[in-house]
């Protein structure tokens, strides 16, 4: 399977040395001298990484401004090369600032404090930390740290998956450069929507704002960013199916790119230009595209999903060519990215499949199997079905609140025109009786105004009510249809193989045992596929899953388990203080049904227990599944962390639970997960 590589070039606004430079011009008050020293300082700190020598000079610079500038500054360069120095710096940065009540260097120290938490890992403190920055900005008055403040928190949110709250941010950022009457400036907001919109494969709507982008970008001239503007509008044309335009349109992004010498966008889109040939069965000429942007790997220089897509598409390739060894050479490179990137595993699935597929090819069964189940795993733990959920309902607000300020002017303009009548004629009758007039008219304007602002809130609020059942109806039925395309098509073809196999096995005498454990392994791999596909169908079934639900669910896998190995004594209990009318989202409740799984599959492969216990109990405001064997345990100090312990944590972290693992040698083992 070919994986689709597009490419996100959003807007991330920090503050750099030319911003500084920029915001210090200015400062009325600021002297040639003071000026020409901060000339100086931002042409070295570009070049020089002594970042302690300017550390000193900014502790003995006396006027406070520049000092907690200079501050943030080295803040910033000391993020990326000492984060103990950074985290110094802004903390004695914001100290300054708020001796000397400098608002707006205190409130990009916050904005930058934000910065360093994100790339430290700390995501909870990076968000508190933009957004004070974002209030601090409000409240100042401070616009263009807000519109900073904005947009890094629409990436922050997108890097980490929250595509509703990123598009929310998004749309801020845009009816901001609007207010502002900076059409250049609403090219950065309308890309990164497109990409949202991208991402959620909404590839109508992407192409809408790409489109959009790209206008504002040829009117004013920006030729770099419509060479990204031509690769994700070529992206979302052939998603469409729009293949022929799409290849035009990635053509055109590449003269672009060549013309103004941009390599790194150049073949990006030479790797989006080879899909484009694939989807239109030219795989040949694709073949060569994609080895042709492979040719120069230090290109891809921060787009390492970019270069992984191209490895997998290149092994898909030679699979289909029937050359299943040099597609696992490339299947490897890609392995060994993904060990140089850890934070792109979660893309890696595919590449799992394109090996399997190999595999089978060569006749390796068992590994082909086990990379199934790899890949099977990585796709659950990156299933969520709550993304593409108000989605619609952000643009609605949006345009409801234009079309709001656009009625809000129009009458604005006729009470100034009746004003300008109800004047001429007041005049007749004297200052008293116009000073009377004014007065009830403004009272009866008020009621009838507060009156019509009622009406028009009702009106928008049924509206709003209306949109969301209309879109909630659509999703659910989107769900049973695919879940049934599931059951009927997919299902029915797994069983077909499994009842083929059980006809050759038992309607031919085959004597080759070898054969006979090999069409074993395929049927118990198809089961297991069968399996593993009913409970994913029985998740996209329920917009939320109950506790019974969930209790019969484990049940079922607890008495199938018992058939694996019948000396093995079973148990489950759920203790009569637990709210049996409790429900999760169908993700909580799948990846909790999924973590007692692997606890008891591990406990059945390697612990060799006779007893196996799963209980349900309630501590203060949580559910705690307790999964204990008396088996023979390990050192969880020394032993091999697979992917399968690894998948659990993953799991329960991702619905904000708690798991732990408590186990010695030859003392059992016990799993508690706390949600």
């Amino acid at each position: 399977m070919l994986l689709i590589n597009f490419s996100k070039k959003a807007s991330v606004i920090q503050t750099t040395a030319s911003s500084i430079y920029l915001m210090l011009f200015s400062l009325d008050t600021m002297k040639k001298n003071l000026l020409l020293f901060l000339s100086i300082f931002i042409s070295i700190s570009a070049y020089s990484q002594n970042l302690d020598s300017l550390l000193t000079v900014a502790r003995s610079t006396k006027n406070d401004s520049v000092k907690i500038r200079m501050y943030n500054k080295i803040a910033f360069g000391y993020i990326f090369n000492d984060t103990d120095k950074a985290l110094m710096v802004l903390n004695e940065g914001k100290e300054s600032a708020k001796d000397a009540g400098f608002n707006f260097g205190l409130t990009e120290l916050v904005n930058t404090h934000g910065i360093y938490m994100d790339v430290t890992g700390k995501s909870d403190s990076a968000a508190y930390y933009f957004e004070e920055a974002l209030k601090m900005s409000r409240d100042f008055g401070f616009k263009n740290i807000e519109s900073m403040c904005i947009n890094n928190l629409g990436m922050f949110n997108w890097n980490r998956g929250n595509f509703n709250e990123a598009l929310d941010y998004f749309f801020q950022s845009l009816k901001m450069d609007e207010a502002r009457e900076s059409e250049k400036s609403t090219s950065s907001a309308l890309n990164n929507i497109g990409l949202i919109y991208q991402e959620m494969n909404l590839n109508e709507k992407a192409l809408e704002y790409h489109k959009k982008a790209l206008k504002v970008r040829e009117k004013y001239n920006l030729e770099s960013e419509q060479i990204t503007s031509h690769n994700n509008i070529g992206i979302n044309l052939k998603d469409l199916g729009r293949v022929d335009e799409a290849i035009s349109t990635f053509k055109k992004g590449l003269v672009l790119a060549k013309k103004l010498d941009n390599r790194v966008e150049y073949y990006k889109i030479l790797n989006n230009l080879a899909n484009a040939y694939y989807k239109k069965g030219n795989k040949d000429l694709a073949l060569e595209t994609y080895l042709e942007a492979l040719k120069k790997r230090e290109n891809y220089n921060g787009d390492e999903r970019g270069m992984l897509s191209t490895y997998n598409n290149i092994a898909t390739l030679y699979n289909e060519k029937n050359l299943p060894k040099v597609a696992k050479y490339y299947v490897e490179e890609g392995f060994n990215l993904v060990k140089k990137y850890p934070e792109i595993e979660l893309v890696s699935a595919d590449l799992y499949l394109t090996v399997a597929e190999s595999n089978y090819m060569l006749g390796n069964y068992d590994q082909a199997r086990e990379q199934k189940q790899i890949y099977i795993k990585l796709k659950d733990s990156i299933f969520s079905e709550k993304n593409a959920q108000k989605i619609a309902d952000l643009e609605v607000k949006y345009e409801t609140e234009k079309k709001e300020k656009e009625i809000l002017i129009q009458r604005a303009e006729l009470a100034e025109q009746d004003l300008v009548i109800q004047k001429r004629n007041y005049q007749l009758y004297g200052l008293a009786f116009l000073t009377l007039i004014l007065g009830l008219i403004g009272f009866l304007f008020y009621n009838q105004q507060k009156l019509k602002n009622h009406q028009l809130q009702k009106e928008n609020e049924l509206k709003d009510a209306l949109i969301k059942i209309e879109t909630q109806n659509k999703l659910q039925e989107q769900r049973l249809r695919i879940s049934r395309d599931l059951h009927d098509n997919i299902g029915a073809q797994l069983t077909f193989i499994i009842s083929s196999i059980d006809n050759l096995k038992y309607g031919f005498d085959i004597k080759d045992q070898k054969l006979t454990h090999k069409l074993e392994t395929i049927s118990d791999f198809t089961s297991g596929t069968i399996y593993e596909l009913r409970d994913t169908i029985w998740a996209m079934n329920k917009s939320e899953i109950t506790f019974e639900d969930l209790q019969t669910r484990i049940s079922n896998y607890i008495d199938k388990a018992h058939l694996y190995d019948a000396n093995i004594q079973f148990s489950f209990n759920v203790d009569s203080s637990v709210d049996t009318s409790k429900t999760f989202t169908s993700v909580e409740g799948m990846n909790i049904h999924r973590v007692i799984q692997e606890a008891i599959h591990n406990s059945l492969k390697y612990a060799e227990a006779s007893q196996i216990k799963v209980e349900v109990i309630k501590e203060v405001s949580n559910l705690v599944f307790k999964i204990s064997d008396n088996g023979k345990g390990f050192n969880s100090t020394s032993v091999k962390r697979g992917n399968g312990l690894t998948n659990m944590e993953k799991r329960i972290e991702n619905i904000g639970g708690e798991i732990q693992i408590n186990t010695k040698e030859n003392q059992g083992t016990q799993i508690i997960v706390i949600v």
